[in-house]
C-alpha cells in the first residue's frame, strides 16, 4: 500500500521497475494498475514472482541488495535500515540474534520487492520530514508460520515500541511488520496532519475490502507552512502537595537521566490555599509514556496533565573552542540573521577555572 501510494502521489514507476529489475530476481515482475476501493480511485500493486519456499536471513537479503549496479547509496542504506528493524524484532521475539535469526514472510520475494521498492519511491521522493499519525493495528487473530496470534503479531509489535498508535475497530491485520518497519525507520514525528500547502496526494490500495471504510493508505506531499526549525514536544504537569521537597529533587534528576529534555518546578496555591509544587517535564513525544511512569511510581500523583506545544528551535550543534587557558566545550548556534553565536557549557568553564 505504501509503494502504491508513493507512485500515485506522483514518484516515477520506470525507476522503481528498474530497480527491482537490478536485484537480479528471476520471474519477477511488478505492475502498478488503477483500481476503485471503496468508491475512491488508487494505484495497486502486483507482484508476480515463481513459487518459492526458501527463508532468508539478512546476510541472504544484504548479498540480493548488493547484486545491484542501480541501488544509490541513499537507496541501498535505506533498504538495509528497513530489513535490519524487522531482524531486530524477530530476534528479540524469537530469543535469537539479528545474523541467525530467518525471515519468514518478510524473507518472501514479495516483501523483498515491495521493501526495497518504498526504499527506492521515498528517495525519489526527495523529501525534507515524514510525518506520520498514529498507526492503526486492528484486532483479533491471525495464522502465521508459528501458528494463530493476536493483532498485532509479536514481530510487528516490537518494531511498534515507542510508536502512538490509534483505535480502529476493524477485525484484521491493519498493520504488518513490513508497514511497522517503514514507519519506525522513515519517520521523523508523529503528528495529525500538520499546517502545510498540499501538492500531491497518493492513494495506496490494501487487497481487502471493509465494509465501513475504504482500506486505503494516503500521502500527502508539500511544503510546511511552519518554518523548518520547529519541533513538536510533549509537557507532562503534575501538582504535588503531599512530598518532600527532596523526593522531588531525586525525581527531577531521576527524569533527566530517563531522556527528558527539560524538568522544572514551580511554587503554587492549591484549593483551600495549600502550598504545593508543580512539576513539569518536557520530553519528545515518544518518550512521554516511559515518563510519565517515573511520575507515577515516584511521587504517586494521581493524575498528569500532557500537552503537545510546537516549539521554534535554533540550528545548533557541539563545538569546542581553544583558548589561552585550554579548550572550552559548547554549541554553535545560528541566528535569524545567519550569525554563528558561541554558547560555552558552564561545567567547561568551571573546569578551566578550577
Amino acid at each position: 500500500m505504501t509503494l502504491a501510494a508513493l507512485v500515485d502521489a506522483g514518484v516515477d514507476p520506470d525507476q522503481i521497475c528498474a530497480g527491482i529489475d537490478s536485484l537480479g530476481l528471476p520471474g519477477v515482475k511488478l505492475t502498478f494498475s488503477s483500481t476503485m476501493k471503496g468508491g475512491f480511485h488508487a494505484t495497486a500493486v502486483k507482484i508476480e514472482h515463481p513459487e518459492q519456499h526458501a527463508h532468508r536471513h539478512l546476510s541472504d537479503i544484504i548479498q540480493i541488495l548488493k547484486q545491484s549496479d542501480r541501488l544509490t547509496a541513499r537507496q541501498y542504506e535505506l533498504s538495509l535500515s528497513l530489513f535490519s528493524a524487522i531482524a531486530a524484532a524477530e530476534a528479540k521475539v524469537h530469543g535469537s540474534t539479528i545474523d541467525k535469526v530467518h525471515f519468514h514472510e518478510v524473507g518472501a520475494i514479495d516483501s523483498i520487492v515491495d521493501i526495497v521498492g518504498v526504499a527506492i519511491g521515498f528517495d525519489l521522493l526527495g523529501v525534507d520530514q515524514i510525518i506520520s499519525s498514529p498507526v492503526p493495528t486492528g484486532y483479533g487473530q491471525i495464522k502465521i508460520d508459528h501458528g494463530i496470534c493476536t493483532v498485532p503479531a509479536p514481530g510487528t509489535a516490537e518494531i511498534l515500541k515507542g510508536i502512538p498508535l490509534a483505535d480502529i475497530p476493524i477485525q484484521a491485520e491493519l498493520t504488518t511488520p513490513t508497514g511497522a518497519a517503514i514507519i519506525a525507520t522513515l519517520v521523523d514525528r508523529f503528528s495529525m496532519l500538520p499546517a502545510m500547502t498540499i501538492e500531491e496526494i497518493g492513494y495506496g490500495a490494501g487487497t481487502k475490502n471493509f465494509p465501513e471504510r475504504a482500506n486505503l493508505l494516503r500521502i500527502f506531499v508539500g511544503e510546511l507552512v511552519t518554518s523548518s526549525n520547529t519541533d513538536y514536544v510533549t509537557l507532562l504537569e503534575t501538582n504535588l502537595d503531599d512530598i518532600t521537597p527532596e523526593v522531588i529533587g531525586y525525581t527531577k534528576q531521576k527524569l533527566m537521566e530517563a531522556g527528558a529534555l527539560d524538568v522544572y518546578s514551580a511554587a503554587i496555591q492549591m484549593k483551600k490555599d495549600r502550598p504545593a509544587v508543580m512539576l513539569s517535564v518536557i520530553c519528545q513525544p515518544a518518550e512521554a509514556e516511559r515518563l510519565e511512569a517515573i511520575l507515577f511510581q515516584e511521587t504517586e500523583t494521581l493524575g498528569i496533565r500532557r500537552h503537545v506545544l510546537q516549539r521554534s528551535i535554533r540550528p545548533r550543534q557541539p563545538h569546542a573552542v581553544k583558548t589561552v587557558w585550554g579548550e572550552v566545550a559548547g554549541k554553535l548556534s545560528l541566528t535569524a540573521g545567519h550569525q554563528s553565536v558561541f554558547t560555552p557549557e558552564y561545567e567547561s568553564c568551571a573546569q578551566l577555572a578550577a
